[in-house]
């Protein structure tokens, strides 16, 4: 596949830094743009180059990436006065540029910043990732792509850069209601395991047997064998906090709440992890929901033998297009 077109990357904190690297690692042109210069730094000495706003980011780069934690940051990077919008427009229509949104973001907010994109003569795509921070370091993450198909397959050859499996969900805003579909189901996922792993500890089960038993049963998950690993090792650490998860989930409610749903589990969620922030901080890492259970009942859900952080052993693969059954 041909890569020949300059990629700018907004946003390098904990899954963009990874991202804009399996850029930088296989050789293409990068320019990077964050508000903490000092978090590019390790980019910038593997042979990025640096913007001094997303202005002249979007100005120098064909492709605009943006990888931010929350919908208003994304919209203020676009549509600051230094910022991508106003680079397209300089550009002017012929340009040709693309922006490529990879937070996990509101639907409703892609549809309105992909107009201010086309009315600048550019084009749009939301394409957010899933699969760990640890998937997003060697590029062996999943991502998701929402846009017209021409521009999927200009966008391709650099999707499978940064992730190995690529998936067309449809038009603009498609891949994002799936990523907080995702996400969603990923929190369930964390809740339910929190309170196993405490129930087989307050039943004086070996958490070592027990994580096994999961793992080999109807009742595993990608959450188990990678977040229940960290739980059991006390680090809690998958570099996401409890206030991203609130996001996401609230991102979800909203989604079903359009869709004319009364749901009953994601409400709960919501006031789990709210309650979570409430009592432990905005910033302490998600796994440690667990506490909410610890504490009160006096638990260490802790194992010996388990990673204090998730590291992806397989190595790293070209990507490819994922292609659902018809």
């Amino acid at each position: 596949m041909q890569r020949d077109k300059k990629i700018g990357f907004i946003g390098l904190g904990n899954v963009g830094a990874k991202l804009a690297g399996s850029l930088i690692r296989n050789k293409l042109d990068v320019t990077v743009r964050d508000l903490d210069k000092a978090a590019a730094a390790p980019l910038l000495a593997a042979g990025a180059k640096w913007a001094d706003s997303p202005k002249a980011l979007a100005e120098a780069c064909d492709i605009i990436i943006t990888c931010l934690p929350s919908p208003a940051i994304s919209a203020a990077v676009l549509e600051s006065e230094d910022g991508v919008l106003a680079g397209f427009e300089a550009a002017g229509p012929d340009a040709g540029k693309i922006w490529a949104e990879m937070s996990t973001t509101d639907e409703t907010e892609i549809h309105r910043l992909g107009a201010k994109v086309r009315a600048a003569g550019g084009r749009s795509l939301d394409c957010p990732v899933s699969g760990g921070c640890h998937r997003a370091a060697t590029g062996n993450i999943a991502i998701f792509a929402g846009c017209e198909r021409d521009v999927f397959d200009e966008m391709l050859p650099y999707l499978t850069v940064m992730g190995r499996r690529i998936l067309h969900t449809g038009p603009l805003g498609s891949a994002t209601v799936l990523k907080v579909v995702t996400n969603y189901l990923a929190t369930a996922n964390l809740v339910s395991v929190a309170e196993a792993l405490s129930t087989c500890a307050a039943s004086g089960m070996d958490l070592n047997t027990s994580f096994e038993a999961i793992k080999i049963s109807s009742g595993n998950s990608f959450v188990h064998e990678t977040e229940s690993q960290v739980i059991l090792n006390g680090s809690r650490d998958i570099n996401f906090t409890m206030d991203l998860v609130l996001k996401d989930v609230s991102l979800f409610a909203d989604v079903a709440e359009r869709a004319g749903l009364s749901l009953e589990l994601a409400p709960m969620l919501v006031d789990i992890f709210k309650d979570g922030i409430a009592k432990y901080g905005p910033r302490e890492l998600s796994p440690n929901i667990i506490k909410r259970i610890e504490e009160p009942a006096g638990l260490d859900v802790r194992a010996s033998g388990f990673p204090p952080e998730m590291l992806d052993d397989e190595p790293e693969e070209p990507g490819y297009e994922v292609v659902p059954p018809r």
